[in-house]
C-alpha cells in the first residue's frame, strides 16, 4: 500500500503545482495593469540582454573587455563567459524586487511596490545599456 500511494502523491504533484502556479499569478497584484506592464517590460529588456550578448558575443580563447573607464582606461578584462554575469544579476534583482513588491501591496503599500517596480525597469535599462557597451567595445 505504501508503494500505490506514493504513486498517487506523484500523480498529484503536477496538478498541484499547476493550481499553486496559476494561484500565485492571479493575486492583485499581478492584475494591476501599471505594475504588469512595468514587469513585463522589464522582463523582455533582461531577456533582450541575455539574447544580444548570446548572439553577438563569440566564444574566444583571449580575455576580453567587461568594464571601461574613461579615466582609467580597460580595467576589468576576463573571459567570455563572464558576460553573462551581469543579466543573470539583472534577473536575481528582478526577481527579488517582484517578490518585494508583491509583498509590499499585499500589506497595503501601494506606492513602494510601484517604485520597486519602477527601478525594477530602470535596473533592467542600465544593464541592457552596459551589455550594448561591451559589445561594442569588443566587436
Amino acid at each position: 500500500m505504501g508503494v500505490k500511494m506514493f504513486l498517487e502523491k506523484i500523480k498529484q504533484l503536477p496538478r498541484n503545482l499547476v493550481r499553486r502556479f496559476k494561484a500565485f499569478f492571479t493575486q492583485e497584484y499581478f492584475r494591476n495593469a501599471i505594475i504588469l506592464w512595468l514587469l513585463a517590460l522589464s522582463f523582455l529588456i533582461n531577456l533582450a540582454s541575455i539574447i544580444s550578448l548570446a548572439i553577438l558575443v563569440k566564444p574566444v580563447d583571449f580575455p576580453i573587455i567587461l568594464h571601461y573607464n574613461v579615466y582609467f582606461g580597460v580595467d576589468v578584462l576576463n573571459s567570455w563567459e563572464k558576460v553573462y554575469i551581469m543579466p543573470l544579476i539583472g534577473l536575481f534583482i528582478f526577481i527579488v524586487n517582484t517578490l518585494l513588491g508583491l509583498y509590499f501591496y499585499n500589506h497595503k503599500e501601494r506606492i513602494a511596490s510601484h517604485v520597486l517596480a519602477i527601478t525594477n525597469l530602470i535596473i533592467q535599462l542600465s544593464l541592457l545599456v552596459a551589455s550594448i557597451g561591451i559589445i561594442l567595445i569588443n566587436y
